[in-house]
């Protein structure tokens, strides 16, 4: 028997999972854009992509018809497609994520089966270079941006932190003299997070006697229906999203990331994601010999395997390795 009668539609549904499960609210955003993108793929039709995605509004469907027995075929054709126009990452994340409201909904008693359980997730080839190097962090502190983005940039940085975390932060949840912050991690636990000088130094200017509300704000007042908890009280400025975060570093960090692009054609290649700062963080610290045990907590990883990716030597640490076993350079000393 149902724990409860069946929301109306797949949408109310994906809410109802949201609250229910007890997903924390740092990943909230990410839940709901993935189950979205399912809500197509669910209802029979591709998921739109790139420009088409923004303000394309979903299907609407009960959720009872994910037992539709024909749709584990087409779900399969659709998530293939998907695949080859979506890189491994995502696809694999968004499925996961699907399958977590799935079984939750089947736990509920509103559905019985699972159409994705003939999909396998899809191998990621892995990208050695998403640490940056520590010219390219240093030519990123030189750049001429506004002090939110300076104070986001180098909170995130020097406290190896996920951005969803660092931007929930409220300014009641700082602890300047102990240079730290209490967090939201991922899975809901409340955590700590460290920084160093270069986040203390531009603190108090940002915060700027305010004592509470969102740490990172946005430059306008906040507009209607923002949740309570988003706004400041003090200013109405709304908190900084994720999107409009990742949107800012990505255009300022361009040039960075393509440094003999033209003027002309830099409008039309990346630039660099927030997480790249959390990865350069951590392989730094290996880099200069922290301990496991320390990258497991500075990480807040469970796990040794969750870290292997970090503690890869970066290419500044591989170039002054095959430098110092330079023969040549040897007999110049």
């Amino acid at each position: 028997m149902p724990l409860s009668a069946p929301p109306a539609s797949y949408t109310a549904a994906v809410e109802r999972y949201l609250t229910g499960a007890g997903i924390a609210k740092s990943s909230a955003r990410i839940y709901r854009i993935s189950l979205t993108t399912w809500g197509w793929m669910l209802a029979g039709e591709p998921a739109p992509t790139g420009p088409a995605r923004r303000g394309a509004k979903p299907p609407v469907f009960p959720v009872t018809a994910i037992d539709d027995s024909a749709l584990p075929e087409t779900l399969a054709e659709l998530a293939a497609a998907r695949t080859d126009e979506i890189d491994a990452d995502t696809v694999n994340r968004e499925l996961s994520i699907a399958r977590k409201a799935i079984g939750w909904w089947q736990r509920q008693g509103w559905i019985d089966g699972d159409p994705t359980i003939g999909i396998e997730r899809r191998p990621a080839p892995p990208d050695r270079t998403k640490a940056l190097a520590e010219n390219q962090i240093t030519a990123l502190w030189r750049l001429d941006v506004a002090l939110r983005e300076k104070t986001c940039w180098k909170m995130l940085y020097e406290s190896a932190a996920r951005a969803d975390e660092v931007l929930c932060l409220n300014v009641e949840d700082l602890y300047p003299q102990d240079k730290r912050g209490k967090i939201t991690a991922k899975g809901g636990a409340t955590e700590w997070i460290h920084w160093q000088s270069g986040t203390a130094q531009l603190l108090p200017r940002l915060i700027a006697r305010r004592t509470r509300g969102p740490l990172f704000l946005t430059d306008r007042k906040a507009p209607a229906g923002t949740p309570t908890l988003d706004v400041c009280p003090e200013t109405g400025r709304a908190r900084l999203s994720y999107r409009r975060a990742e949107e800012i570093f990505e255009e300022n960090t361009r040039l960075l990331a393509n440094p003999l692009a033209s003027p002309e054609d830099i409008e039309n290649l990346d630039g660099w994601t927030l997480h790249r700062l959390r990865h350069s963080a951590l392989t730094h610290d290996a880099e200069d010999g922290t301990s496991t045990p320390m990258l497991l907590a500075r990480s807040r990883h469970s796990s040794v395997r969750s870290l292997e990716r970090y503690a890869r030597p970066g290419v500044d640490a591989v170039a002054r390795h095959v430098a110092e076993r330079d023969p040549a350079a040897r007999r110049r000393t």
